[in-house]
């Protein structure tokens, strides 16, 4: 991994805990696998604990660690990773995926939760005007009965359905993988996506960056959005059709919580800097700060369980990591 997330991610005592169940010397922090000493300990290495900055795990790379076993991922997706070869040779691969769903799913709760109550666009009246009527009643704010739109139970959906549970809104799900049994688990109706981004009051994105997905939210599916309808983005800015939606808030027509954007960042003369009914944030929502330290507990733990011979709670399954961020 890159060295300055070494501590970020596993912080003092979490290295500690590593340390009794993994050797390891905490000082060799590689980028490079063709290193002299990056080869020589992959020449006797049973695990590989990675993060951002890790080149991928080569076909000469996996040649020249024999004895590799198992690959500990303190970071999201493993797709560029794990090669094929990585796959058929049969090694255990864990994610701290499901660490980084969680303060993006918190972000996008807060956003629809702030949304109902329409605080981004009356924060820019209230700032403009520096003054209010005590006691007025905005007929057209709340989130009483409010219609929620999640695209996709990935992890990170799935998380936000959770947070949504003790809320009064109706909520609509689209994902092709879901039956409507499942999605009635999760709390959620099962419906097409024109269906749902024309019924919902906010339409969040969750779904996975492919080639399938790309403009999943595009100018057709914005127009069939009612007036007032706030669309939260947090997944990656492709799924979204940019100068689409540019196009709808610049008219007032639709709002929108944008944390991911393409192309990131946007160019400084975008309009979406600007625009009151438009949140824009510089891709936060995932694991910074003391979140990072979340993921490296998820590997730590999963370190654990290898180590005693116990199921990875975080292991990827290759078989459906092709539909997964």
């Amino acid at each position: 991994m890159s060295p300055e997330f070494l501590p970020l991610l596993f912080p003092a005592p979490l290295m500690q805990r590593l340390a009794t169940v993994l050797d390891f010397d905490p000082e060799l922090v590689v980028r490079d696998f063709t290193e002299p000493a990056a080869k020589a300990a992959l020449a006797e290495a049973e695990v590989v604990v990675t993060s951002w900055g890790v080149p991928m795990l080569t076909d000469e790379t996996l040649a020249g660690a024999p004895n590799l076993k198992a690959v500990l991922h303190a970071a999201g997706t493993v797709k560029w990773l794990i090669g094929e070869s990585g796959w058929e040779r049969g090694l255990v691969v864990s994610s701290s995926s499901g660490a980084n769903a969680l303060p993006v799913a918190e972000y996008t709760l807060a956003s629809i939760l702030l949304a109902g109550k329409g605080i981004f666009q009356l924060r820019e009246g209230f700032r403009k005007e520096r003054s209010f009527k005590l006691g007025y009643i905005h007929p057209e704010v709340g989130n009483f009965g409010r219609t929620i739109g999640i695209v996709s139970a990935s992890k990170i959906g799935r998380r936000v359905l959770e947070l949504l549970r003790p809320f009064d809104f109706t909520v609509l799900l689209y994902d092709p993988f879901v039956e409507e049994a499942e999605a009635a688990a999760l709390g959620a109706e099962l419906v097409g996506l024109e269906e749902l981004v024309s019924r919902a009051d906010v339409v969040s994105i969750h779904s996975p960056d492919l080639p399938e997905t790309e403009h999943l939210i595009n100018a057709e599916r914005l127009a069939l959005m009612r007036d007032g309808t706030v669309v939260v983005n947090t997944a990656r800015g492709r799924l979204l059709d940019t100068d689409a939606l540019t196009a709808e808030v610049l008219n007032g027509r639709l709002s929108a919580v944008i944390d991911v954007t393409h192309p990131e960042p946007l160019p400084a003369h975008s309009p979406l800097y600007d625009l009151p009914n438009v949140f824009l944030t510089p891709h936060v929502a995932g694991s910074h700060g003391n979140e990072l330290s979340r993921m490296g507990l998820y590997m730590v733990e999963d370190a654990e369980r290898y180590v005693a011979g116990r199921p990875l709670v975080h292991r990827v399954d290759p078989e459906t990591l092709w539909r997964q961020a």
